[in-house]
């Protein structure tokens, strides 16, 4: 029934919308359709939708993952937004709200103190979804406690929330921010015992986060990262560029302004690597070019640092190759694990693939 109660208001709105469009161009001579307003409506309309999407996907965690962990969702802040239409208006510059997904593994004795995982999640517009499941039960299995903020950005959460998106900026700061709510606020919680793992866009946030706050992590890892803005405002579309040049965004290209996108990429960022840090790369991402990863390796040598890295030689999966449920893809995430677990000492790491299929696997 709760599914049910879900769907229906997105069912009602989408016919209510088909007919005020149907009613449109019946009428059409009498009163022309102005596009921007359609434009307009079919935005608002995408909004609720993810709105809705996120409604039953937060439903869902329960479903998959109830059985090992307590799960919860919290309210918190990081700093205020990057860009006010009115910095004179009352509560302009107030800290910007956002939601954070917390996961406790269920048997964890909280008179103890166990490592944490800060898991940012990828897409530039995009959400925490349960696409992570089988992540999320293997890290319960360790013994690990995971946040994953909703950075500003996030979609499920309105335009407004959409709108305040600053990529390789304060949502840097939201990620930081939520490290230092459970840090804060938990008292099971070990603040020396701090991993950052994300994959994509998330991995960019993860790099960023280590680079500005060093003392605040015992190791990362970073998957596919995005890692020069730069290079790939200029291999991707013009579709995904318009998402960085939009007014209430950078609201410059990369040609206009290529120092602000140089800011907001880890390639420039290196120099401040104080952390133990892993990174994962394929040679046949179809989403963040393999150039783009060397590039940051080159870097990160170049600069003298110390860290570990993978180039996978075309894995199937592409850009989630290591995220998928491939035997290819456990075995690379076992190593990912190993590697946390050196900094981390989770009370039950994982040594085998076989350990990971029957802690993520029903």
């Amino acid at each position: 029934m709760k599914t049910q109660t879900l769907f229906r208001p997105a069912v009602v709105l989408i016919f209510v919308f088909a007919l005020a469009l149907s009613n449109g161009s019946s009428t059409a001579q009498e009163k022309p359709v102005d596009a921007k307003l359609i434009d307009a409506r079919f935005e608002a309309l995408g909004h609720r939708v993810d709105q809705l999407a996120k409604a039953i996907d937060d439903v869902l965690w329960y479903n998959k993952v109830g059985d090992v962990a307590n799960i919860d969702k919290v309210f918190i802040v990081g700093p205020p937004p990057s860009k006010v239409k009115n910095p004179t208006a009352m509560g302009a510059k107030n800290p910007v709200k956002f939601w954070s997904y917390v996961f406790i593994p269920q048997k964890l004795d909280r008179s103890k103190k166990f490592p944490l995982i800060v898991l940012p999640h990828g897409g530039v517009h995009a959400d925490f979804t349960t696409y992570h499941t089988h992540i999320i039960r293997e890290l319960m299995a360790q013994g690990y406690i995971v946040v994953a903020p909703e950075y500003r950005g996030s979609t499920g959460y309105g335009r407004a929330f959409y709108e305040q998106i600053d990529y390789g900026g304060l949502e840097v700061e939201d990620n930081n921010a939520a490290r230092d709510h459970m840090v804060e606020n938990y008292g099971f919680v070990d603040g020396s015992r701090v991993g950052a793992i994300g994959w994509s866009h998330g991995g960019l946030i993860t790099l960023m986060d280590i680079f500005e706050h060093p003392d605040d992590y015992k190791v990362a890892f970073a998957g596919v990262p995005v890692s020069d803005l730069v290079q790939r405002m200029g291999y991707y579309t013009d579709e995904y560029r318009q998402m960085f040049s939009a007014p209430y965004h950078i609201g410059k290209t990369a040609n206009e302004d290529v120092a602000e996108y140089r800011r907001r990429s880890p390639v420039n960022h290196v120099q401040k690597l104080q952390t133990p840090l892993l990174i994962h790369t394929n040679t046949n991402d179809d989403d963040v070019n393999v150039l783009e990863v060397e590039h940051l390796i080159e870097a990160l040598k170049a600069a003298g640092k110390k860290f570990e890295y993978e180039i996978f030689k075309d894995i199937p999966g592409g850009h989630s190759f290591d995220r998928i449920d491939t035997k290819k893809a456990k075995e690379t995430r076992l190593k990912i694990y190993k590697f946390l677990a050196g900094y981390l000492k989770p009370p039950h790491p994982f040594n085998s693939v076989d350990d990971l299929e029957k802690a993520g696997y029903k």
